[in-house]
């Protein structure tokens, strides 16, 4: 059991230094109360009991704004880092039980999707995942299996460095679609016109303006399950998008929740948008938990559409 020994301290020295620890931590306390809406005053505390907290076993970029809560158990965290506009590319959610994808989230700016990378490679194993906590084979998992390698965070979407677009094609990154939901004949897919829709957003934002991106499909509960290829790949039946635009100081959500479908759903984007607390609520899945408190019950509780330019 730890102690402090003061056996070669004499009781008066000892005294002297016990108080001048409390006020030393009484200093350090008060200084990390002020909040950002007022400065310097000590009266406001940041609130955020939801928020991620790293561990040793976890790396310390969960804390990042585009994080949702980590589930609990069963999987890890992969954050893949690259040179660039931004030292991290993306990171997911690999749940080594199901061995499958749970999210994948960056952070979008105006220059992340610029630089004309390319698609870069092709679909491999992720290097960063140990062999036992995936498919032996994952491409042999996908051949002839009636449906394509659908990316959750998009080649397009980052497009800065060759080697970053490179860790897109990631099969924890990959989640099994049907072909006319993903792209489609002449990209009619609804899911890669919400991927062209969210990079129309971050292409309009400001230098320092960020987009926080989480995507997904659903994999953990069973009625949100289409099937499992050879009886193990996770097929999902619902796939969505959380966002989170930061301009300035001021921020706003919206989620967009659609169904895994084999043919073309010629519906718009806005028919699929939800607030991001009804996507909590869908897929059971803390997003956005490193905001303020205050800040994430006021964004995610809401949406306007307008705003949004849908």
């Amino acid at each position: 059991m730890p102690f402090l020994s003061i056996n070669f301290i004499t009781m008066n020295k000892f005294l002297s230094f016990l108080s001048a620890a409390v006020i030393m931590l009484t200093l350090v306390a008060c200084g990390g109360d002020d909040g950002p809406s007022d400065p310097g005053q000590g009266q406001n505390k940041v609130v955020n009991t939801n928020r991620n907290i790293p561990t040793s076993m976890t790396p310390k970029e969960i804390t990042r704004l585009e994080f949702p809560k980590l589930a609990s158990e069963n999987s890890i965290v992969l954050v893949h880092h690259t040179s660039g506009a931004q030292d991290v590319s993306y990171s997911c959610e690999w749940d080594y039980k199901k061995k499958s994808n749970r999210w994948s989230c960056c952070a979008m700016t105006n220059k992340t999707i610029k630089g004309g990378a390319g698609r870069v490679g092709d679909f491999e194993e992720d290097p960063n995942l140990p062999t036992a906590m995936r498919f032996s084979d994952t491409n042999a998992m996908y051949t002839r299996s009636g449906y394509t390698r659908g990316h959750l965070i998009a080649s397009a979407d980052i497009q800065y460095s060759r080697e970053a677009n490179h860790t897109t094609f990631y099969y924890s990154n990959i989640q099994p679609q049907h072909y006319d939901f993903n792209a489609g004949q002449n990209y009619e897919g609804i899911w890669v016109r919400m991927e062209s829709w969210v990079r129309k957003k971050a292409e309009s934002l400001k230098d320092g303006d960020t987009l926080f991106v989480c995507k997904g499909g659903t994999i953990d509960k069973e009625s949100q399950i289409m099937e499992r290829v050879k009886g193990q790949l996770i097929v999902p039946k619902y796939f969505y998008m959380a966002l989170l635009m930061k301009t300035g100081s001021e921020y706003k959500a919206i989620a967009l929740w659609v169904e895994h479908q084999k043919k073309v759903d010629t519906s718009a984007v806005k028919d699929h948008a939800i607030t991001v607390k009804e996507l909590q609520n869908l897929t059971g899945i803390d997003f956005f938990c490193n905001l303020p408190d205050d800040i994430e019950n006021r964004v995610e509780g809401k949406i306007s559409p307008i705003s949004w330019g849908l």
